[in-house]
């Protein structure tokens, strides 16, 4: 599920790091994503079987262009709801540990459904 979300909001253009990988110490790209898995709990249970996994995503945006900032989350919100995702609100405002940088985030989540396996012996 991760590789997915990587390879939709690559088509945005920008760098995409896992939360917390970039060190307070380096150069931060001029915009970038980065995304958090927050919580994968199973749901849809039936005779004691999870039926999906629900992923739960935090999506941020850092750019050193403020206007960025306003438009891209929208754009990544628009385009993972497009690829199944629910958008769980707009984007908001966080903090920076780069006074270059600002930065707004938002939640998602995606259902993984199982499939059931057969047993045939």
């Amino acid at each position: 599920m991760k590789q997915e979300l990587i390879s939709i909001l690559a088509t945005l253009g920008y760098p995409i790091f896992l939360q917390g990988t970039l060190q307070s110490t380096e150069a931060y790209p001029e915009s970038f994503f980065t995304f958090w898995n927050f919580d994968t709990p199973e749901a849809a249970f039936y005779d004691n079987d999870a039926g999906r996994a629900v992923w739960g995503f935090w999506i941020y945006f850092y750019s050193s262009n403020p206007l960025l900032v306003e438009t891209e989350p929208e754009k990544a919100r628009k385009l993972l709801k497009q690829n199944g995702y629910i958008i769980d609100g707009k984007a908001h405002d966080i903090s920076v540990d780069k006074p270059t940088h600002t930065g707004a985030f938002f939640t998602v989540y995606k259902f993984e459904n199982y499939t059931e396996e057969v047993n045939n012996t």
